[in-house]
């Protein structure tokens, strides 16, 4: 069953190569130069090429008959192939008797018995043979038993053996190709309503698609029944083929290396000379872009990758821009030499696109195994050794292209991105090196946060000047140079993505870790008897502390970790109160007053911060509610309740089971 489903996926868009093939073939002619050759050559007084508007009208019958292939059901589209690969059956049946009759009858003269001469008899046999497997052929595709329907071309034969003379054997050949060319006929005339019913019935359930699902729905129905990014795929490499075999099919001196990356350029460039094949390549570039991603996530995690995939890496982001940039450059109106050299730089950048979507995919691997315990080498060696690659190649791909072209400030804005590819890889690297480094250290190293912050914030400073001057380069050539639509829009895009938006990201990372340093700064720092007393690790990264801060609800943290939990959201990882800067007070409750009265003023008690009375009084609230404050707030005395484990939440409100410490009260 699942042989039968390849097989017909395989069917259906192997059989709708040719009509992409005639559409291509179709846009390539050019009925003014067929018509001046047909002029100047001898056919010039042969009346079907006298009239030019019929070349015209078979031209737009091609279109349609390439259109009708196109969309036609598989069912139907196998059929069709049945039915013309039968025609092409009895042509050659017919082909085979007329070669024998004129060929080698008419040139022996020899009239006798076929056995009194064996030449005769020979050919008579091996006539006799051909002409049976082409009824059987025939037979056996339209699936009937009603042989002698494709037994025509085997009179001459039957004439032959009853010793009919070789001028009656010629007009029965001819009467033999009649008769078959009636009964083509006749099928044609039987099945002349077929394409009719098909199209009523097409337009029907077309226009019941548009009312129900509306015209996306219909799209993409159809997109995905004709397979098309597949389709395509498989037209232009077929058109690739062909072009390396026709190349080397007329040599015969061997290629030298330069020669080969020539030659692959300029083939390249002429099998996107049209907008069908400019597609194919497009829906090419995707797909090995999707393979190279996929190889690179095989050889990162194994089988594993294949289980969360990410639709961000299916190659298409690459042959977008692909599509892109040759419709911005005009790369199909160019000469072929000018296409092959445009094409050299189109694919330096989707090359580059492909490597920094490497980048992509590897970057948190890396980190993930440097931050984590795991100690099986090759899993290191594997994520290393990509690294490497990506800090290379980018680096010989801009030094290359560079031996090729006069370096210019466009060519540099090129190469830039394979140069960021590369400072990004060694920053990775750097950060994985400081993973490991903390690994095999005992203590966790200090201001390692800043580190990676500082590491991060470099080459993304360096993305966005180079995105900048991308934009300013750009717009000086459209106010100075030629003004196009698809260049200003292309700018505003890029302006819009890759400027405001990095500059803004950038922004709001910066004000949040400014705000996240000055709460930690706000925040009083623990005594030795404080930490003493608290006896307890750091809820956030269970390692003992030597030094901790206090936060207003009285919890205690160590700074660098409360900083980066303060960079997620600004609550308290223990009981999610907000936590503000001095700059922003927040209410806080007169227990965390009373516990953070001893951490400045080292008094020798924090339970005696007034009455409930005096606290009413102060407040202008009852004596209940400030009861009820005073329990809520965990002030009580120890004795008043009893100790329990208080469930850690997570950044989201996910509960961890794991047991948490113990949350105790500064000054308790």
């Amino acid at each position: 069953m699942v042989l039968k489903e390849k097989l017909e996926a395989v069917l259906n868009v192997g059989l709708r190569v040719p009509s992409i093939m005639l559409l291509e073939v179709l846009y390539r002619w050019d009925v003014s130069s067929f018509f001046q050759k047909i002029q100047r050559s001898s056919l010039s007084n042969n009346p079907l090429f006298q009239y030019k508007y019929l070349a015209l009208y078979l031209h737009y019958v091609g279109y349609i008959l390439s259109l009708v292939l196109l969309t036609l059901p598989r069912q139907h589209l196998v059929r069709l192939y049945l039915y013309v690969l039968t025609a092409l059956l009895l042509f050659a049946g017919h082909q085979v008797s007329r070669d024998y009759v004129r060929s080698s009858e008419l040139d022996s003269g020899y009239e006798g018995p076929l056995y009194l001469e064996p030449l005769s008899m020979n050919r008579f046999i091996t006539a006799l043979i051909g002409q049976l497997v082409v009824c059987t052929l025939c037979s056996c595709v339209m699936q009937t038993k009603q042989i002698w329907l494709f037994s025509a071309h085997l009179l001459p034969l039957v004439a032959r053996l009853c010793l009919v003379p070789l001028e009656t054997i010629v007009f029965i050949n001819r009467f033999a190709m009649i008769f078959t060319g009636l009964e083509v006929l006749y099928f044609l005339a039987s099945n002349l309503l077929v394409p009719y019913n098909l199209a009523k019935t097409a337009y029907r359930e077309l226009v019941q698609v548009v009312e129900v699902y509306g015209l996306l729905a219909l799209g993409m129905s159809l997109w995905n029944q004709l397979v098309l990014p597949v389709l395509f795929m498989c037209f232009w490499l077929v058109l690739f083929a062909l072009q390396i075999y026709t190349y080397f099919s007329t040599r015969d001196q061997p290629t030298s290396r330069e020669r080969l990356l020539f030659l692959f350029l300029t083939s390249i460039a002429e099998c996107c000379s049209t907008p069908y094949s400019l597609l194919g390549l497009v829906f090419t570039v995707s797909f090995v872009a999707l393979g190279v991603l996929t190889l690179c996530k095989f050889y990162l995690q194994g089988y594993r990758a294949f289980m969360n995939d990410n639709t961000m890496h299916r190659g298409m982001t690459e042959g977008i821009t692909l599509l892109i940039l040759a419709v911005q450059t005009g790369l199909i109106e160019l000469q072929v030499i000018h296409r092959a050299f445009l094409l050299s730089i189109i694919l330096f950048i989707v090359v580059a696109s492909i490597l920094q979507s490497m980048l992509d995919i590897a970057d948190p691997i890396v980190l993930a195994l440097g931050a984590s315990r795991d100690k099986s080498l090759w899993k290191h060696f594997r994520a290393v050794s990509l690294c490497l690659f990506l800090l290379v190649f980018p680096a010989y791909m801009s030094y290359m292209i560079c031996q090729f072209f006069h370096m210019d400030f466009w060519l540099l804005i090129i190469i830039s991105s394979s140069i960021l590819t590369s400072l990004q890889v060694l920053g990775t690297l750097l950060i994985y090196v400081l993973f490991m480094v903390e690994e095999f250290r005992k203590e966790p190293v200090e201001n390692m946060d800043d580190v990676i912050y500082y590491v991060n914030g470099t080459y993304r400073l360096l993305e966005f000047l180079v995105a900048l001057c991308v934009v300013a380069y750009g717009v000086s050539e459209t106010v100075f140079g030629e003004w196009t639509v698809m260049g200003s829009t292309i700018i505003f895009v890029h302006s819009y993505y890759n400027v405001w938006l990095r500059a803004q990201l950038g922004w709001q990372s910066f004000l949040l870790r400014r705000d996240a340093v000055n709460k930690i700064k706000s925040m009083p720092i623990a005594t030795s008897q404080q930490l003493e007393q608290h006896n307890d690790i750091c809820a956030i990264c269970y390692q003992d502390m030597r030094s901790a801060v206090i936060t207003p609800c009285s919890h205690i943290f160590h700074a660098g970790c409360l900083k980066k939990w303060l960079y997620v959201q600004e609550t308290c990882p223990l009981c999610h109160s907000p936590l503000k800067s001095q700059s922003q007070p927040a209410a806080a409750s007169p227990a965390a007053q009373d516990a953070l009265e001893p951490a400045n003023q080292n008094q020798p008690e924090a339970g005696q911060a007034g009455s409930p009375a005096d606290i009413a009084e102060r407040r202008g609230e009852t004596l209940d509610e400030v009861d009820a404050d005073l329990e809520s707030d965990g002030s009580l005395p120890v004795s008043a309740e009893p100790e329990q484990d208080v469930p850690r939440n997570g950044p989201q409100g996910s509960v961890d089971l794991e047991p948490s410490p113990r949350v105790v009260q500064v000054g308790q």
